[in-house]
C-alpha cells in the first residue's frame, strides 16, 4: 500500500476513531476530551483530503480495491475508493463544514447532558458520508447510504425524552425506507444485468444496458435503472413526494440542521446522480423525471418558507427548494452546475443554519421569530454573517449563490429535454419566492422594533414544536427586561469561517469546475444534450457575469422579492396579515403543508397499520398462537388426558390391559403368517 492510498484510508478512518472514542470512553475522557479526540479527527481528515486535492490537481487519480469482502460467482463485493475531482471535492465540502459545525457545537450543546454522546454520532456522521462520497463501487455506496440514515435518525431523535423528537426520527427513517428500496432495486438491476457492482465496469457497459429492455415489463432496461437510482435519491435529497421527512427533522439540535440538511446527507442523492452521469445521459425519459420532480420541488417548497414562523423551519424549507434547483440541474444534464450549487450551498446554508443557532441561543431557546426583531444591535457578528448568507441564498452578483444559481438557469433556459419549459418558469419564478421568504426572516429577526422581553415566551411543555431544547427552568424566550447577547466565539468563529467562502468561493472556482477541465472524464454529458456548452460560449470570466447578472431578470426578481419583504413587514405589517384573512383557504393549504403528511397518515402509515393489524390478527394470532403454540398445548393435552385413563393404579387393570395386548399381538401374527 503507498503512502497516497494510507492517506486515503485516512480520512474516512479519523472521524470514525474519533466517533469511538467518545461513544465508548465518553464518561472516561470527559467533556473537553470528547470534543477534542472528535474535532481532532474531523481536522485530520480535513488536512489529509487538501494533501489529495493537491494530488488530484497534479493529475494523480485513483480507482483501486481496499479489501475484498466476498466472491459469489461472478460479483465481487469489495471495499474500494475512487479518488477524482468529484470526490476529491466532496471530501473538502464534507470535512469543512463539520468541522465547523464539531467547534460551533462546543458552545451551542455547553450544558447538555448528553454532550459526549452528541460528538459521537455527529463524527460518525461524518465518516459515514466520507465512506459515501469516495466509493469506488455500489455496495459501499450503499452502506454509506444507509450509515448517513441510521445516523441521522439517532440526530434527530437525539432529545429522545421529547415525543414529537421521536414522532421526527421515526418519520426521516420511514421515509427513507421508502426510497432506498427504490435505490436497492436500481443497485439490483445493475448487478444482475452487468454482472458487477464497480463503477467503472459498470459505465464501461452502459451502451449494452440502453440496447436492452426488461424481460417481464418490456421497459427500457436504463431508464429502469435510472428512475430506481433517483427514486433513493429522491428520499435522501427530500424531493417531493418524499421530502416531508426533512421540515420535522428541525426537531433535532440546530448543529445537526447545518450538517445534515446543509451540506452533508442530503445532498448524496444529488452526488451520486452526478457520479451516475454516463447512465442517466442514456435515457432522456429518466432526465425528464429528475427535471420535473426537481422543479416542482424547486417552486412549491419555496411557497411553504413564507408561511412559517420558526427561524430553522424556513431554513429548511429553503433547503428543500435549493435542493430543487440540482436535481432540476441534474435533469437538464448540467451535472457540473449542480455540484457547483451542491458546493457553493453547503457554505452558506450551513452558515444560516448556525446563525439561526446563534440567534436562538440570544434568545433563551425561543425560535419564533414572532419575538424577536431588532437583534443586529445586540448580536453584531451573527447578524452580519447572516446577512452575508441570505444575499449568498438570494444570488446576489458577485456572492456564491449567484454563480451556482445563475448557471443552473441558464442551463434550464438552453435546455430542449421535456418538462424544460415547465422547469424555467419554476426555478424564475423561485427565485423571487426564496428572495422573499429569506428576507422575511431577516428583517422579522434583525430589524424593525424588539418583540422580545415582554413576557410572552412560551412555556416548555410536551409536544411543543417550537422547543428547542430542553431546559431546566422550563421557560423559553427572554423575560421582560431582559436582553438578547452576542454568542460566545466558538459559535462566532465557525460563522465567520463559514461567511468567507460563503462569499468568494463561486468567484474563484466557477471557471474550473463548469468551464474548464476540472470534472473532465469524471461527469460525462452526451453530444445530442446541451448541458453547459451555450453558457461556455458566452461565459467571458466571473467579474462579466456578475456585471451582465445585474441586468438579468433573476437579480430584478430576487431585488423584487426583497424589497417586498422589506415593504410587508417593516413599513406595513398589515398587509400580510390582512392576505393571510383574505387567502384563508390558500393559507391553510400552506399552513399545512399541501397535506401531503395529512395524506401519507392516512394512507401509507394508515395502510402499513391495518397490513401490520391484518398480520397480527391473521399470522400471529390466528396461526402461530392459535395453532402452532396453543393447538399444539391443546393436543398435548387432550392425549395426557386420554393417557390419564389408562394409568388408575390397580393392578388388575394393568394385567387385563396386558393380556388384552397379547392377544392383539398374537392375532396380528398369525394373520401375517
Amino acid at each position: 500500500m503507498t503512502d497516497m492510498q494510507k492517506l486515503y484510508l485516512l480520512v474516512p478512518l479519523a472521524p470514525l476513531a474519533g466517533a469511538l472514542f467518545a461513544g465508548l470512553f465518553g464518561k472516561a475522557i470527559g467533556r473537553a476530551g470528547a470534543h477534542i479526540v472528535t474535532i481532532l479527527g474531523v481536522a485530520v481528515a480535513l488536512a489529509a483530503s487538501v494533501v489529495i486535492y493537491q494530488d488530484v490537481q497534479a493529475g494523480n487519480t485513483f480507482n483501486g480495491t481496499v479489501y475484498t469482502w466476498m466472491r459469489t460467482g461472478n460479483l465481487t463485493l469489495e471495499v474500494g475508493f475512487l479518488i477524482d475531482s468529484l470526490t476529491v471535492m466532496m471530501m473538502l465540502v464534507v470535512s469543512f463544514v463539520s468541522l465547523m459545525v464539531h467547534i460551533y457545537t462546543i458552545g451551542y450543546m455547553h450544558d447538555d447532558p448528553g454532550y459526549q454522546r452528541f460528538f459521537s454520532y455527529i463524527s460518525l456522521f461524518t465518516f459515514s458520508m466520507l465512506m459515501l462520497v469516495m466509493s469506488n463501487n455500489f455496495l459501499q455506496l450503499f452502506f454509506g447510504w444507509e450509515a448517513v440514515g441510521l445516523v441521522s435518525y439517532l440526530l434527530i431523535g437525539f432529545w429522545y425524552e421529547r415525543p414529537t423528537a421521536i414522532y421526527a426520527n421515526l418519520k426521516a427513517f420511514m421515509v427513507n425506507r421508502v426510497g432506498d428500496f427504490g435505490f436497492l432495486l436500481g443497485i439490483g438491476l445493475i448487478a444482475v444485468y452487468a454482472g458487477s457492482l464497480d463503477y467503472a465496469e459498470v459505465f464501461a457497459k452502459a451502451g449494452e444496458l440502453a440496447a436492452q429492455d426488461m424481460a417481464v415489463t418490456g421497459w427500457p432496461l436504463i431508464t429502469a435503472i435510472c428512475i430506481c437510482l433517483f427514486i433513493g435519491a429522491m428520499g435522501k435529497s427530500a424531493q417531493v413526494p418524499l421530502h416531508v421527512w426533512l421540515p420535522d427533522s428541525m426537531e433535532g439540535p440546530t448543529p445537526i440542521s447545518a450538517l445534515i440538511h446543509a451540506a452533508t446527507m442530503v445532498t448524496a442523492g444529488i452526488f451520486m446522480v452526478a457520479r451516475m452521469s454516463p447512465l442517466f445521459e442514456l435515457s432522456d425519459v429518466a432526465l425528464s423525471f429528475v427535471l420535473v420532480i426537481g422543479a416542482t420541488t424547486a417552486l412549491f417548497m419555496g411557497f411553504l418558507g413564507i408561511v412559517q414562523n420558526d427561524i430553522k423551519r424556513v431554513i429548511a424549507y429553503s433547503t428543500l427548494s435549493q435542493l430543487g434547483y440540482m436535481t432540476v440541474a441534474l435533469g437538464v444534464s448540467a451535472y457540473s452546475a449542480a455540484v457547483f450549487h451542491l458546493m457553493t450551498h453547503a457554505f452558506f446554508k450551513a452558515l444560516l443554519f448556525l446563525g439561526a443557532g446563534s440567534v436562538i441561543i440570544g434568545m433563551h431557546h425561543d425560535q419564533d421569530m414572532r419575538n424577536m426583531g431588532g437583534l443586529w444591535k445586540y448580536m453584531p457578528v451573527t447578524w452580519f454573517t447572516s446577512l452575508l448568507g441570505s444575499l449568498a441564498l438570494i444570488g446576489f452578483p458577485f456572492f456564491a449563490g449567484f454563480y451556482s444559481k445563475d448557471s443552473i438557469i441558464e442551463a434550464v433556459h438552453a435546455s430542449t429535454i421535456p418538462g424544460a419549459g415547465y422547469a424555467l418558469f419554476c426555478v424564475l419564478f423561485g427565485v423571487f419566492i426564496t428572495a422573499f421568504y429569506s428576507f422575511r426572516m431577516y428583517f422579522l429577526v434583525f430589524h424593525g422594533k424588539e418583540r422580545f422581553g415582554n413576557g410572552h415566551g412560551h412555556h416548555d411543555h410536551v409536544g411543543d414544536h417550537d422547543d428547542e431544547e430542553p431546559s431546566t427552568d422550563h421557560h423559553h424566550g427572554l423575560a421582560p427586561g431582559q436582553k438578547p447577547h452576542e454568542s460566545p466565539w466558538v459559535v462566532t468563529l465557525p460563522l465567520v469561517l463559514l461567511a468567507i467562502p460563503s462569499v468568494v468561493i463561486g468567484f474563484f472556482t466557477i471557471e474550473p469546475m463548469l468551464f474548464g477541465e476540472w470534472f473532465k472524464d469524471v461527469i460525462h454529458v452526451g453530444a445530442n444534450h446541451v448541458g453547459l456548452s451555450e453558457l461556455a460560449e458566452n461565459f467571458h470570466g466571473p467579474v462579466a457575469m456578475a456585471v451582465h447578472g445585474l441586468q438579468t431578470a433573476p437579480f430584478w426578481l430576487a431585488m423584487g422579492g426583497v424589497g417586498l419583504a422589506w415593504f410587508f413587514y417593516m413599513v406595513r405589517p398589515d398587509i400580510p396579515a390582512a392576505i393571510q384573512r383574505t387567502f384563508r383557504p390558500l393559507h391553510a393549504l400552506l399552513e399545512n403543508k399541501y397535506f401531503f403528511d395529512r395524506f401519507n397518515e392516512i394512507v401509507f402509515a394508515g395502510g402499513s397499520r391495518q397490513l401490520g393489524k391484518g398480520l397480527w390478527k391473521g399470522s400471529d394470532q390466528g396461526l402461530i398462537d392459535g395453532i402452532a403454540v396453543n393447538g399444539t398445548a391443546r393436543l398435548v393435552g387432550w392425549v395426557a388426558q386420554v393417557s390419564r385413563l389408562f394409568q388408575t393404579g390397580h393392578l388388575y387393570q394393568y394385567a387385563f390391559a396386558m393380556i388384552i395386548g397379547v392377544f392383539i399381538l398374537l392375532t396380528f401374527w398369525f394373520n401375517l403368517g
